[in-house]
């Protein structure tokens, strides 16, 4: 059977791994099509000892090179914060991480796809979420106006290892603090103190920076209404 037959339904959750792996869509796109042509050019790679998605993810890493910051098309200054963090891994930690939390290989699957130990796989998924929990804790801004649910939502960010840079109260004293502390992932409500939006304040700090914001309201039906308006990349609670 030819190769593109075996992995043609395996090519999307490749693209979500090397999107993860490399910070961008653009990026992991460009290592799944080298990916491929490494394939077409020496179709003896493509192992038949294992399942056809795990070759492929065995074929990539072969492709894939020691650390996506070696990658001229790769802009730290444009990545995400979790991005930035995720890329502070060591490559090998980064690999498994993803193999195993995000495509959801056993460890016995990642071992094979990675032509390591199981030993080795469960030592690096161990430093990864240790890892990753330390280099993920954020600078975090709390946009609300009730005093009682500010306090709340403080205790809760520091409670999972963040740093509150600041609680405010109206879409100005957000952009303000936003301008001098810049916070890595904004906590905001929607209907704010002063009659302002909280949808606009974080469209005006986000901008183009690609800031995550998760939405804390009792008003769903706003934001749900604001799809034209919406920042991204946004969660609500």
């Amino acid at each position: 059977m030819p190769i593109s037959n075996e992995i043609g339904q395996s090519l999307p959750y490749l693209r979500r791994f090397s999107c993860a792996l490399n910070g961008s869509q653009e990026s992991g796109d460009a290592y799944v099509a080298a990916t491929l042509e490494y394939l077409i050019a020496e179709p003896r790679a493509f192992r038949r000892d294992i399942p056809p998605r795990m070759a492929l993810y065995h074929a990539f890493l072969k492709v894939w090179p020691a650390t996506c910051r070696d990658d001229p098309d790769y802009d730290a200054a444009l990545a995400s914060a979790v991005d930035r963090k995720l890329a502070a891994l060591s490559p090998q930690t980064r690999q498994a991480f993803l193999l195993h939390t995000v495509e959801s290989f056993s460890v016995a699957e990642v071992a094979a796809i990675m032509d390591v130990g199981r030993g080795r796989v469960n030592s690096l998924l161990a430093r990864g979420a240790g890892d990753l929990a330390r280099e993920l804790a954020a600078r975090v801004m709390i946009i609300e106006d009730e005093p009682i649910v500010a306090m709340d939502l403080e205790h809760i960010v520091e409670d999972l290892g963040h740093q509150v840079v600041g609680v405010v109260r109206t879409r100005r004293q957000a952009v303000a603090l936003a301008a001098e502390r810049e916070p890595e992932l904004i906590v905001a409500d929607i209907q704010l103190a002063d009659g302002s939006s909280g949808i606009d304040a974080v469209n005006e700090i986000v901008g183009k920076k690609g800031k995550p914001v998760v939405f804390v309201t009792e008003h769903p039906g706003i934001f749900l209404g604001s799809a034209g308006n919406r920042p991204e990349p946004v969660f609500l609670l």
